[in-house]
């Protein structure tokens, strides 16, 4: 076998492969590349000819990668990902990128919880922080290519070896049921009062909403929806403006409930929130993540957790 040397591979052939791999498809390649479908067949033909390895296999029009061809895809997505971050850091400022951290959080995540989270690191001398809000496949999409250093989110996210993400749990909040103050002789009583209630419920995609459906059926309990809310900034208020009894997580709401304006009606039992910060692999990490992440050790096992929230009653 003919020995090759690194400065013989030709990283532009690679890139090509990479590109292809990933897409699973060459026509749609050729053209996010702007290059022609032939040229972009015969740079790869060229890159399995200097490696003397076939890196697809070719059923008609379908591409399949070989085992040959996908252990050079786990190199390759080292190597362009460390190419992402290295550019994405000079960018940013080269030397002045580590004193600037940038967060992304889930658009429906509770504001309160945000800003208890980022208070270690607001404020401190010469440090930027920026912080973004999307939906959680936009915000993985630019922590992929290092456009954000982490995200907060209140649902996991599961690792592959495209993409590694690290998930980390950083609290758990109880979710409890609150309104308008109710006078003493009308104390509320959990689950005898829970079917006379107006309720601003979290939307079908909330986990919140999944635990509380499946309590309801285990109590035999029949509710009355008043509202559906995904933002919990709409159901804080929702809660505050209307007749309507929120379930929420407490954090949401607590400056009303120091207030007076709310009252916590009861927790609710085996119903919790879980926030999480997920990260991507990377060559070199701001301080200030480390700072932030630094009460964070353990990686929360995210496959195991899903199905931990799966089984429980």
């Amino acid at each position: 076998m003919r020995t090759i040397s690194l400065r013989q591979l030709n990283f532009h052939h690679l890139y090509y492969f990479w590109s292809v791999a990933k897409e699973g498809n060459l026509t749609r390649t050729a053209e996010a590349l702007h290059v022609s479908q032939s040229a972009l067949s015969a740079q790869i033909k060229q890159l399995e000819e200097q490696l003397q390895e076939p890196l697809f296999e070719r059923t008609g029009r379908a591409l399949k990668l070989t085992e040959s061809g996908q252990l050079v895809l786990n190199y390759a997505e080292s190597i362009f990902n460390l190419g992402s971050e290295m550019l994405a850091n000079l960018q940013r400022g080269g030397s002045d990128s580590t004193k600037t951290l940038r967060v992304g959080a889930v658009a429906t995540l509770s504001r309160n919880f945000q800003e208890g989270f980022l208070k270690p690191v607001i404020g401190i001398n010469k440090s930027r922080l920026i912080l973004e809000s999307a939906g959680l496949e936009e915000l993985l999409s630019r922590l992929k290519v290092h456009k954000l250093d982490v995200i907060l989110s209140n649902n996991p996210v599961q690792s592959s070896e495209e993409e590694p993400w690290l998930c980390r749990r950083i609290a758990r909040q109880s979710v409890c049921l609150v309104g308008s103050p109710r006078p003493p002789a009308k104390s509320f009583k959990f689950p005898r009062d829970l079917r006379t209630l107006n309720l601003l419920v979290p939307g079908n995609r909330s986990d919140i909403r999944h635990q509380f459906d499946l309590l309801c059926e285990n109590l035999g309990l029949n509710v009355t929806i008043y509202a559906e809310v995904d933002d919990m900034a709409m159901l804080r208020l929702l809660a505050r403006d209307s007749a309507g009894v929120a379930l929420v997580p407490e954090i949401v709401v607590k400056d009303e409930l120091e207030q007076g304006i709310l009252q916590k009606y009861c927790e609710l039992p085996q119903i919790f929130e879980n926030f999480y910060a997920i990260t991507a692999k990377r060559q070199f990490r701001p301080p200030l993540l480390d700072q932030l992440l630094g009460a964070y050790q353990e990686v929360i096992a995210v496959d195991q957790h899903a199905q931990n929230l799966r089984s429980s009653p």
